[in-house]
C-alpha cells in the first residue's frame, strides 16, 4: 500500500514591511505554525517572515531549500521529497503569491508529476490587485513580465503591446525592476499615443499605496517618484 503523501502548499507573503495579519488570513499563520520543511528565495526574509508571523515557531527545527536563479534543476526534484514520505512543504514568495512571476511554479509543475496535492492559499497579488484599481478590462488581460532592457527592443514591445490592447480590446500588465521605474514612466510617456490609458500602482497594501489611472497626455503633466518603489504598469488602449 502506498504511503499517504504529504501536500505542497503555495504560502503568500506581504508585499511590504507591513503586518502579515493586516493583508493575509488566519489560515496563513495556522499553515505556517504546521509546518517545518521550506522551499524559499531567500534564507534570510524566509525566516524573517516566518518569525513575524509566528514568533514562538522554533527556528532551529525548520528546514529550507533555497529555489532562486543559482538553483541546479536536477535538484528542484529533491525539494519534495518530505513530501513522498508523507511530510507537507510550503512554498513561500519574497513578495504576494508563489508561482506567479515567481520560481515556484517549477516546483508546482513537478508536484503534479508525481500526484503531489497542490495546496493555493489566499493572499495579495500585486498583479491582480493592480488590475482590480486599474479600472481596465477584467475580462481580457495579460501579464508580461519584464520587458526588454535593449531601448529600441523596449520601444518596440511598448508599441507592440498598445497596438495588440487596441486591436484585442486587452489590459497589458507588466513590471520594471524598481530602480529603473522612473526610466520607464518616462519611456512610456514618450511612446504611446496621448489617448491610451496608463495605470501605475505602487507599494500595493502599504502606508504610501499609490494607484492612479490617466491617459498618457495626463501623464506628461503629472510628477510621481516610483524610485526603487515596486510598481505594476498597466495599458489600455
Amino acid at each position: 500500500m502506498e504511503n499517504k503523501k504529504g501536500k505542497l502548499y503555495l504560502i503568500p507573503t506581504t508585499l511590504g514591511d507591513n503586518e502579515p495579519l493586516e493583508v493575509l488570513p488566519i489560515s496563513i499563520k495556522q499553515t505556517i505554525e504546521s509546518i517545518d520543511y521550506y522551499i524559499v528565495e531567500n534564507e534570510k526574509t524566509a525566516r524573517r517572515f516566518i518569525k513575524k508571523i509566528s514568533p514562538r515557531k522554533s527556528q532551529p527545527n525548520l528546514q529550507l531549500n533555497l529555489l532562486n536563479k543559482f538553483t541546479e534543476a536536477q535538484e528542484i526534484p529533491t525539494f519534495l521529497e518530505p513530501c513522498l514520505d508523507g511530510i507537507n512543504v510550503g512554498i513561500l514568495s519574497e513578495a504576494g503569491c508563489p508561482g506567479i512571476a515567481d520560481p515556484g511554479a517549477d516546483v508546482v509543475k513537478i508536484a503534479h508529476q508525481k500526484n503531489i496535492q497542490v495546496v493555493p492559499l489566499v493572499g495579495p497579488s500585486s498583479i491582480l490587485l493592480a488590475l482590480m484599481a486599474s479600472g481596465f478590462n477584467g475580462q481580457n488581460f495579460a501579464f508580461n513580465g519584464y520587458l526588454p532592457i535593449d531601448n529600441a527592443e523596449r520601444k518596440k514591445t511598448i508599441k507592440g503591446l498598445e497596438k495588440k490592447s487596441r486591436e484585442a480590446k486587452q489590459s497589458q500588465i507588466f513590471i520594471e525592476t524598481p530602480y529603473r521605474n522612473d526610466k520607464m514612466l518616462q519611456e512610456l510617456i514618450k511612446t504611446l499615443a496621448d489617448g491610451t490609458h496608463l495605470c501605475i500602482a505602487c507599494d500595493i497594501t502599504l502606508p504610501t499605496e499609490y494607484i492612479a489611472t490617466k491617459r498618457i497626455a495626463d501623464w506628461h503633466k503629472t510628477k510621481v517618484d516610483l524610485h526603487k518603489r515596486p510598481a505594476i504598469f498597466i495599458i489600455q488602449a
